[in-house]
């Protein structure tokens, strides 16, 4: 059970959603506290747990459907199993929850609370938002920012023009890679009766929007303050990953899995830079 559990959390992408959260904190509140250690700990393991948890549990039948499923990109696990995976999601969560709730503003709680209903809502029955096109892309996006602005939140964060500038560059990224990653879907959501993005869209014109949106994003880095621009040119590359794949028929979507498989090694190289660039940033101040 331990090792489904491992499996359904994805441990390839635990630092998708931790990093945003302990860079924001520790850059608006200038420390690393207990805080910190509880926040980056909760957003690397129990949220991701609880984020593809819920999602492989109440996916199975569409996921039985997919050849890319089965291993990092998504668990298959036997219907006995179900019961137990959404109950540890909710043991491995609740603790964190409670001492982030108590130790958090209310606009910090208010934040918090809508990243775990934007969590729960993208795969639970009756609201499947990744079913529902563009709303699919936006909540997935949520998935990755809120712990971002969670983070600035708990710090007790200003906001300025450059800052929502960064997180709407953010969104607009993780927006844009939802859209890319349901390329490669089409087929087999069509065939579970599946809607999204792409299935919508068509597989040409989700990729020319995944490649418009991190187009955008860069572009809006530009007007952050220094070494915000250079953060920009970091698009570029994700732009030209998305690109080669802008001809594709439908019957064809399955190629774009190799842009997606890149994309996850391509996020690793991209945080390396933006680390970099976060501690110049630091230094400079």
């Amino acid at each position: 059970m331990l090792r489904e559990l491992l499996m359904t959390s994805r441990p390839v992408s635990w630092v998708n959603t931790a990093y945003p959260f302990a860079a924001a904190y520790l850059l608006a509140a200038g420390r690393i506290d207990w805080i910190w250690v509880v926040g980056t700990f909760f957003f690397l393991v129990p949220y991701n747990l609880a984020m593809y948890g819920i999602n492989d549990v109440f996916d199975y039948e569409s996921d039985l459907l997919n050849p890319r499923k089965g291993g990092a990109e998504g668990a298959v696990v036997d219907r006995s199993r179900h019961r137990g995976i959404l109950v540890a999601c909710a043991v491995a969560c609740l603790p964190f929850l409670v001492v982030l709730g108590i130790v958090g503003s209310w606009q910090a709680n208010l934040v918090l609370l809508g990243s775990m209903a934007a969590l729960y809502a993208y795969s639970a029955p009756h609201l499947r938002f990744k079913e529902r096109p563009f709303l699919d892309s936006l909540t997935s996006s949520t998935h990755f920012v809120s712990p971002a602005l969670y983070g600035l939140a708990l710090a007790g964060a200003g906001f300025d023009a450059a800052l929502v500038a960064i997180l709407v560059a953010f969104f607009l990224w993780g927006a844009a890679s939802h859209a890319f990653g349901a390329v490669q879907d089409i087929v087999p959501d069509r065939a579970a009766s599946l809607g999204s993005i792409g299935t919508v869209l068509g597989a040409k014109w989700t990729v020319r929007f995944a490649a418009a949106a991190y187009l955008a994003a860069g572009a809006l880095l530009l007007f952050t303050d220094w070494p915000g621009p250079l953060a920009g040119l970091l698009a570029l590359p994700y732009l030209a990953n998305v690109l080669p794949h802008a001809g594709l028929d439908d019957e064809d979507s399955a190629r774009a899995h190799a842009g997606w498989v890149r994309f996850l090694w391509l996020n690793y190289a991209t945080g390396f830079l933006i680390t970099m660039l976060l501690i110049w940033y630091a230094l400079s101040r």
